[in-house]
Order: C-alpha cells, then sequence, then structure tokens
C-alpha cells in the first residue's frame, strides 16, 4: 500500500469513528424530542383529562335543612362533605375548551333527637345521607395563553395559567333518612325511612389555575359553585324544595394529549 493509499484509509477511520460516535449521541436526543422534552414535538394538546378531589360545602338552606338541624344533632356543615370530580376538556380555539364533567359528593350522619328521649330514656337515633352527582357540560376559558408554538413542530407550555369558565347540566341527588322518629301529634316513636331521589337542572360558575409540572402533566386548582334545587318526594310533604347549591373547591392532576 502506498504512502497515499495508507493516508486515506487512516482518514476514512478516522471519520467512521466520529460518525459512529455522533449517531450514538443522536439517537438519545431524538428520543427525548420524541416524548416532548421542553414541548411538544409535532402538535399542540388537543385533549385533557383530569382528575381532581378536595371539599364540597354545602349550601343546605333550604326549610328541610333548616328542621333537620334544630330537631337533629346535624349541623348545617354537616351537610358538606370529600368531593372527587373528573374532567374531559376539548381545546376548540387556543385559550378555549369544551369540558364534560362529573362529579361526586357525599355525606352520612350519624344523630339523635336533640329534645326528645324514647320510654326508656334512651336516645332516639338516626342517620341522614345527603349525595349529589352533577353531570354538566361546560366552556373553559384561559385568560393567557396556555403555550407557545415554535416554529412548525413544537408546543411549549406557560407555567402557570389562569382560567374561568361556566357550564349546566344535571344534577342526581338523593337524601334519604332512616332510623326511629318522633310523631309530634302523638308523641309515639316509631321507625321509618324517607326518601327523595331524582334528577334536576343545574349550573355552575367557576375559576382556577392551571401549573405545568412538565409538557404533559398539570396541577390544576379549582373552585366551583353549583346552583341547583329540587322538588322533594312525597315522604316530606309540607316541605319546599331542596337546595342543592354548593361550593367545591378541588385540586388535582391533568394529564395533556
Amino acid at each position: 500500500m502506498t504512502n497515499e493509499a495508507a493516508s486515506v484509509d487512516r482518514m476514512l477511520k478516522r471519520h467512521s469513528g466520529i460518525t459512529l460516535i455522533l449517531t450514538a449521541l443522536a439517537i438519545p436526543c431524538a428520543g427525548r424530542a420524541q416524548s416532548g422534552g421542553d414541548g411538544f414535538l409535532f402538535h399542540e394538546p388537543r385533549l385533557s383529562v383530569t382528575l381532581r378531589t378536595g371539599w364540597d360545602f354545602a349550601s343546605a338552606h333550604s326549610d328541610l335543612f333548616s328542621f333537620t338541624t334544630q330537631q337533629l344533632t346535624i349541623d348545617r356543615g354537616d351537610f358538606s362533605s370529600l368531593a372527587a370530580g373528573a374532567d374531559v376538556a376539548w381545546r376548540v380555539r387556543p385559550r378555549t375548551s369544551i369540558a364534560f364533567s362529573v362529579g361526586v359528593a357525599r355525606t352520612d350522619k350519624n344523630s339523635e333527637f336533640r329534645d326528645f328521649v324514647d320510654n326508656n330514656q334512651l336516645p332516639i337515633q338516626q342517620t341522614t345521607s345527603f349525595a349529589r352527582v352533577p353531570v354538566t357540560l361546560g366552556i373553559k376559558q384561559y385568560l393567557t395563553p396556555p403555550g407557545r408554538t415554535l416554529g412548525q413542530f413544537a408546543w411549549i407550555p406557560s407555567r402557570a395559567v389562569p382560567f374561568i369558565g361556566a357550564g349546566g347540566g344535571f344534577m342526581h341527588y338523593r337524601f334519604h333518612q332512616s332510623g326511629d322518629f318522633v310523631d309530634f301529634q302523638t308523641m309515639n316513636v316509631f321507625a321509618a325511612q324517607f326518601t327523595s331521589q331524582g334528577w334536576a337542572p343545574t349550573g355552575h360558575a367557576l375559576a382556577g389555575l392551571d401549573y405545568s409540572l412538565s409538557p404533559e402533566l398539570v396541577l390544576t386548582a379549582e373552585a366551583r359553585y353549583v346552583w341547583s334545587s329540587a322538588p322533594l318526594s312525597q315522604d316530606f310533604t309540607g316541605f319546599h324544595r331542596l337546595d342543592l347549591s354548593g361550593l367545591a373547591t378541588t385540586a388535582g392532576f391533568s394529564i395533556r394529549f
């Protein structure tokens, strides 16, 4: 092999080695880019799924709640409870999403009559349950851009984005009491169950904040006030509509797709 041929061979080997090193470095970088990295590559997110939990502060302002708290060892705050919810939101404009939401709040409270006992001087006891399940469709409006595009392929989320929203739908409710009660006409104690349940129209307004932990994962906090009321069953004859309104404060996580 001539000196010139040997020199060319060494150059080719050296360039081959450099090519292998660059290829090895490029593979993990490409993997990170495809998984999102600092932003979404190839597309902006259109769909998000949220799971949240918190506390539901029931208004409990109707006369049935007033009667119950006066006669039984239950306070108005006992009708508030843990709450959970799920949202599926589809972005229709850069700052606007259509959101389908389902929530649930339920409390069960044991009690007894405040001013009466039975013939054996024992408490007259019962259990009161109150449950609400709203199913709604609404609009979620971001007050600042939720993210920005880089070129044609990458989308970078904003760190913190406030939002407001409103919507409506229907709420399934159930107010149930079981145990021993006093007949105020005869003063006899009797065992019974009283139930009122069904569906009622509902509306809500909300405000909250999305905080991006990564391009895909978001920490979200929300306050949502719900308006609703429903007629009571014949088990509660003489009472007006049941107040189903309340303020739910929740926090959870969203995943963008």
